[in-house]
């Protein structure tokens, strides 16, 4: 009786982890699987590989996705990570308050090889 007061609470903090760590994979399954129902075509979408694309078709388990002018290329629906959303402020009229800004380049342009022999 007193091994098994021993070991109690350690079997109780295991539950309790795996309890909690099965709930947390669960809701990640469920956000997929709501993600993958909400597609449609249109969507601009990146896949687990890091590409970005636009939906053009979708199927039962694979979508089809433009990744560049004329370019459609075809990817199973499990690919697909997440819904890019644009950051568009509707309300907002000043230019300065965009992303995408203009600015002057910083670059430097080397002119000399970093890997010259000298002889001496």
């Amino acid at each position: 009786m007193g091994e098994m007061t021993l070991f109690l609470p350690l079997i109780i903090i295991l539950g309790a982890f795996m309890f909690f760590t099965s709930r947390r994979q669960k809701k990640a399954m469920q956000a997929t699987i709501d993600l993958h129902e909400s597609l449609t075509i249109g969507d601009r979408v990146h896949t687990t590989s890091g590409l970005e694309g636009t939906i053009t078709g979708i199927t039962d388990d694979s979508v089809h996705l433009q990744i560049a002018p004329g370019v459609v290329t075809t990817w199973m629906k499990l690919a697909i990570r997440d819904r890019i959303v644009d950051d568009i402020d509707d309300d907002s009229d000043d230019p300065e308050d965009t992303d995408y800004e203009a600015r002057e380049s910083t670059a430097v342009e080397i002119t000399d090889s970093p890997n010259t022999k000298t002889d001496g």
